[in-house]
C-alpha cells in the first residue's frame, strides 16, 4: 500500500524510535470505523510523535500513555518545534496499571510496544479491555518472528540478545493467547505489509540503536522478522 499520511512527516523522520511507527499506524488503522473526535489511548506512546500523527491524520483525541518518557519533556520537543499540542493529553503511566476510568476509550492503539507488556494470557482481559468501551477497538502492531524454527538464526545476533528477541513473538503465538480470550471479537491477526519498509526506514537513521539495528537487517535478518496487525473490538 503507499502511505499518504505518513510520508507528510518525513522531515521529523529523525523522531521515530524504532520501525516506522506512522507507516504502522496508517496501515493498522486503513479501514477503521472509528470517527473523528474520537477518544484513544496511544500506549506506548514513546516521544508522542505517533500521538500527533494520530490527532492530525484522523482527528482522534489523544491519551499519549507511555512509562518510560516525560509528559513535559516531550510537551517542551514539540513547542521548539513549533508543533501544537491540542487534543493530546500527555500521560506517565505502566501498561500493567492504567488509571483510566473504564469504558473511557474508543479504541486503544499500541504501536510497536504490545509485546512488552502483553504477553500474559491474562493482560487482554484484565488490564486492557476495562478501559475500552462496548463496541470499542483495540488496534495492535508488534514485531513478529517468521521461518524460524527451534534455534534463532545467527544473522540476529549481530544486533540482539537471546533476552531481547524472547520479545519477538510469532503470529500463531499472538493467535493464541487473543483466541483464548473472552470479550472480543477477533476482526484480523495477519503479517503486515508494511514490515520489511517499516524497518529499512529505522536503520537509516543514525542515532546509536539505528545503527546497532542496521548490523542484523543489512545481513539477511529480514527473511526472520515482520509486523503482525491484531485488530480486536470489544463485545
Amino acid at each position: 500500500m503507499k502511505y499518504n499520511k505518513s510520508d507528510k512527516y518525513n522531515s521529523l523522520i529523525d523522531m521515530i524510535m524504532g520501525p516506522n511507527p506512522l507507516k504502522l499506524d496508517e496501515e493498522l488503522l486503513e479501514d477503521t470505523p472509528l470517527n473523528e473526535g474520537s477518544v484513544v489511548c496511544d500506549l506506548g506512546s514513546g516521544n508522542g510523535l505517533t500521538s500527533i500523527f494520530l490527532r492530525n491524520e484522523y482527528g482522534f483525541n489523544v491519551y499519549a500513555t507511555d512509562l518510560w518518557s516525560e509528559p513535559v519533556e516531550n510537551i517542551n520537543n514539540f513547542q521548539k518545534r513549533n508543533i501544537s499540542v491540542e487534543n493530546i493529553t500527555f500521560v506517565k503511566a505502566d501498561a500493567n496499571s492504567l488509571n483510566y476510568a473504564n469504558n473511557f476509550f474508543d479504541a486503544i492503539i499500541a504501536t510497536d510496544s504490545y509485546n512488552y507488556y502483553g504477553c500474559n494470557k491474562n493482560f487482554l482481559e484484565e488490564k486492557i479491555l476495562p478501559f475500552i468501551k462496548k463496541d470499542g477497538y483495540l488496534y495492535i502492531s508488534v514485531a513478529g518472528m517468521k521461518n524460524v524454527n527451534k534455534e534463532y538464526p545467527k544473522e540476529l545476533f549481530l544486533s540482539w540478545t537471546e533476552e531481547q528477541l524472547e520479545y519477538i513473538k510469532t503470529i500463531d503465538y499472538w493467535k493464541e493467547i487473543i483466541q483464548n480470550s473472552k470479550g472480543i471479537n477477533i476482526i484480523k491477526i495477519e503479517e503486515m505489509e508494511v514490515g520489511d519498509e517499516a524497518w529499512l526506514d529505522w536503520v537509516k537513521l543514525d542515532n546509536e540503536y539505528a545503527i546497532n539495528d542496521r548490523k542484523a537487517i543489512y545481513n539477511g535478518a529480514l527473511k526472520y522478522l515482520c509486523f503482525i496487525k491484531i485488530i480486536l473490538q470489544k463485545k
